[in-house]
C-alpha cells in the first residue's frame, strides 16, 4: 500500500514514517501542501495522512482536491486542530478520519489499516469528473479519455493546477514551451478554443484584459 504522508514538524514526520515503513508501507512524505498536490498529480496513491497547518496549501485544500479527482485515495487528517468546526469542514470535504495529535503511532496505525482494509472491500470509487494523469499526458472525464493534444494537455495541467490564478498568454507560453517558443502569443487563444471544444463544459473563463482561469464548476 502506498501512503502520501504531508507533515512539516520533522520530528512526527520521522517517527511516524518509520513506524509506517516497519507495516511495510511504501511511504512518499513532503512538508509543504504545494508539494503533495504534485506527487498526487504525478504518482498513484492509496491514502493520504494530512496535516492541516502545512506550508504553501493548507492540508483541507489539498483533502480537497483528493476528493475532486482522486476520490478512490482514502484520507485521514492528523493535526493539532482539536475545533469542531475544522473537524466539521473536513468531514464535510469527506475525510476517512480526524486524528488530533499528539497521537500513539500505534494507534494511527491502526486506523489507517481500518480504512485500507475498508477501502478495498469497496473496490474503491470510480474516478468522477475532470482527471488529469500527469505521467502520461492523459487526461479523463468520468473515466473517460479526451483526445488532447500534448501542448492541449499542458495547457489545461497549467490551468488546473492553480485554479484561483488568472494567467496572461505570456506566462502560459513560458510554461508550456518554456523559452523556446517563437511566434505569437495567440497561440494560447487557439489552444483555449480546441480545449473548449473538446470539454464537456467550460472549464476555461477569459478573464479580459488579462488571460484565462480554470473554473472548478464549468459553465454549461
Amino acid at each position: 500500500m502506498r501512503i502520501l504522508f504531508l507533515e512539516d514538524e520533522p520530528t512526527i514526520r520521522e517517527v511516524l514514517t518509520e513506524y509506517m515503513k516497519m507495516q511495510k508501507y511504501d511511504v512518499v512524505c513532503t512538508g509543504d501542501g504545494e508539494e503533495a498536490l504534485l506527487l498526487i498529480g504525478e504518482q498513484p496513491f492509496d491514502l493520504a495522512v494530512l496535516d492541516i497547518m502545512v506550508p504553501k496549501v493548507s492540508g483541507l485544500e489539498v483533502l480537497a482536491y483528493i476528493k475532486k479527482h482522486r476520490p478512490k485515495m482514502a484520507t485521514i487528517m492528523l493535526t493539532a486542530l482539536d475545533d469542531e468546526k475544522t473537524q466539521v469542514q473536513a468531514f464535510n470535504l469527506y475525510a476517512d478520519d480526524y486524528v488530533i495529535k499528539p497521537v500513539s503511532p500505534i494507534i494511527l496505525l491502526k486506523r489507517m489499516e481500518t480504512i485500507l482494509r475498508r477501502v478495498k472491500q469497496d473496490g474503491g470509487k470510480e474516478e468522477r469528473g475532470l482527471v488529469l494523469h500527469a505521467q502520461s499526458y492523459q487526461a479523463f472525464f468520468d473515466g473517460e479519455p479526451l483526445d488532447l493534444t500534448l501542448s492541449e494537455f499542458l495547457l489545461l495541467q497549467v490551468l488546473e493546477g492553480e485554479p484561483k490564478r488568472t494567467f496572461t498568454r505570456e506566462q502560459l507560453i513560458l510554461r508550456i514551451f518554456n523559452e523556446d517558443y517563437v511566434g505569437n502569443d495567440r497561440i494560447i487563444d487557439a489552444h483555449v478554443k480546441n480545449l473548449r471544444k473538446k470539454l464537456p463544459g467550460n472549464y476555461i473563463k477569459t478573464v479580459i484584459g488579462i488571460g484565462y482561469q480554470f473554473q472548478e464548476e464549468p459553465q454549461g
